[in-house]
């Protein structure tokens, strides 16, 4: 888009240049002067509109170089108390109706919600499940006694206490398997079997696979920096080993991935995004050209899903196809694909308010630090945006009917406000203007952004399956690209499940050691479904227990 700016305005620039010279040659009736003067103006002020379009995103890119990352918004105390006065010329009496809305008491307020109390300043107690190790310090024997001479009693102690921490520690696991023969007619050997291993003639246990997945997928710490780690404690893993181990992993978990895919569509409310990625041997494509990932939130409140899909393309047909099975409302971004998508297959097309409170959020950041007008349309639509999260903040521990009847009494009649505002702020902005784009975007996506009124299992926006996506991206920060196909895939399936084990509230390492230990064991369907993160009960990791330990 810069790009293309700076091309407009040197297109401009030629322009106006060409008719100077045709004004050296001036033409001798009136008529003929006057067209050329009004040519100029209309040259010279849509340079103007381009200068300032330009502006604008050079503060925005400076903003984003050195600015807070935070889309957090403030309103001036002014826009408290003279709101609908600082409006009214633009967006008219409807106005009124959010005046009145905030002078309403709110319904929560008398409810039996818990209190939140404000987090005391101080220490923090050490969690009482770390095992303890005591270690006495007693005075000299010269010194229990007092001045006089007699001897001290003793009357109590003072206790404190530090956190310590063990080194990763690694251990050789030897599976020693009793052979049998028969003395008499030396015949029938029998040796006790080796239980299944997640990967066979693999001298990884389950615990070693899982502090490396959760090293890399978790934690976001690169293959070649876990085996730095590896070298430091004498133990030579090559890279490409840990490669290949991970690859394997995440072909052993497919079953699971399978039945997490059934879960997620037999729920009716999903959200779905993507992001980039990069592979380097990716058949047909050069190693700078960009892949996807693409991310699926669903399944019931009570066994959240988040799945994980490599494709090469972004295209409308990788959604169908991961969309094929589901029917429901499906929440998502602004991508022209999911709404096609959604017209095809009959889904409910639910948008995503926190993507809109974006658009104008940089917009007012390109403002710079002192903008022009405090009131402009992007303060207003980010105010009234504000009073819809609000109210999302007061109901968020309502069950799903309530939810639904706070929203059709409070936030639909800010939504019908909006609305108008929305109208007559479309006539008023220059569309290539950063308000200007966020304002046709949202009268664009408007039909699917008031449909989170209709169900109170539905969010306003589309953050849950952000936040899910937040993992992968810091991990590709660090690692940057995925060497194979074979690779992404196996990276795909083992963000799935632990961002899936992290939402059933289960700790990552500690899960996956019991998934590489029992997942080889399973021959039936109920056994691998035993498995699944809502199914099993995992303790956290403590301390000493393992073969291998993440400190």
């Amino acid at each position: 888009m810069f790009l293309m700016s700076f091309q407009s305005l040197n297109a401009c620039q030629s322009g106006i240049i060409k008719l100077m010279k045709q004004a050296l040659d001036l033409p001798k009736d009136i008529e003929s002067l006057q067209a050329l003067v009004r040519q100029l103006l209309s040259e010279n002020q849509h340079l103007k509109t381009q200068k300032a379009h330009l502006h604008e995103q050079i503060r925005l890119l400076l903003h984003k170089r050195f600015g807070a990352n935070s889309e957090k918004y403030h309103a001036n105390q002014a826009d408290i108390f003279n709101e609908t006065e600082a409006f009214a010329e633009e967006i008219g009496s409807d106005e009124n109706e959010l005046a009145e809305h905030d002078q309403r008491p709110s319904v929560i307020e008398n409810s039996n919600l818990t209190k939140i109390t404000a987090n005391k300043p101080g220490r923090k107690s050490l969690p009482p499940e770390l095992p303890r190790i005591e270690i006495i310090h007693d005075l000299e024997a010269d010194q229990k006694y007092c001045p006089e001479g007699h001897a001290l009693k003793e009357i109590g102690s003072e206790i404190s206490e530090q956190m310590d921490i063990i080194p990763a520690k690694v251990q050789v696991l030897r599976h020693i398997r009793k052979k049998y023969a028969c003395p008499c007619c030396n015949n029938g050997v029998k040796i006790a079997p080796l239980p299944p291993q997640p990967i066979p003639k693999s001298n990884a246990s389950p615990e070693l696979l899982a502090f490396i997945a959760t090293g890399k997928f978790l934690d976001g710490l690169p293959l070649y920096r876990q085996t730095k780690q590896f070298d430091r404690i004498g133990i030579n893993l090559p890279r490409a080993t840990l490669a290949n181990w991970m690859v394997r992993c995440g072909e052993l978990i497919q079953p699971l991935i399978n039945l997490m895919q059934e879960q997620i569509n037999n729920y009716p409310i999903q959200q779905i995004d993507e992001t980039r990625v990069q592979v380097l041997k990716e058949p047909g494509k050069q190693a700078t050209m960009q892949s996807y990932m693409w991310v699926q939130r669903g399944g019931p409140p009570e066994r959240p899903v988040i799945l994980f899909t490599y494709s090469p393309s972004r295209s409308q047909l990788v959604a169908e196809q991961l969309l094929r099975d589901y029917q429901g409302f499906l929440q998502t971004d602004g991508y022209t694909a999911y709404a096609n998508v959604c017209a095809k297959q009959k889904l409910r097309h639910l948008g995503c308010w926190a993507h809109v409170r974006r658009k104008f959020d940089e917009a007012i950041k390109a403002q710079g630090k002192k903008p022009s007008n405090p009131y402009s349309l992007a303060h207003q639509a980010l105010q009234m945006i504000q009073q819809l999260y609000r109210i999302e903040g007061d109901i968020k521990h309502l069950p799903p009917e309530q939810k639904q009847k706070h929203r059709q009494a409070q936030s639909m009649p800010i939504l019908k406000a909006m609305k108008n505002w929305l109208d007559r702020a479309l006539a008023q902005v220059t569309p290539s203007s950063l308000a200007g784009n966020a304002i046709s975007y949202m009268s664009r996506q408007w039909p699917t952004l008031i449909v989170y009124c209709e169900d109170g299992r539905l969010d306003i926006d589309n953050n849950a399956v952000e936040r899910a996506i937040r993992p992968f991206v810091i991990g590709r920060n660090n690692w940057l690209f995925s060497d194979t196909v074979n690779g992404a895939k196996a990276s795909a399936n083992l963000y799935s499940l632990i961002e899936t084990a992290k939402l059933n509230s289960l700790e990552p390492y500690a899960y996956l050691c019991r998934v590489f230990e029992q997942l080889p064991k399973a021959r039936t369907l109920a056994e691998v479904e035993a498995v699944l993160p809502w199914q099993i009960d995992v303790q956290p990791f403590a301390p000493g227990q393992g073969s291998l330990q993440a400190a």
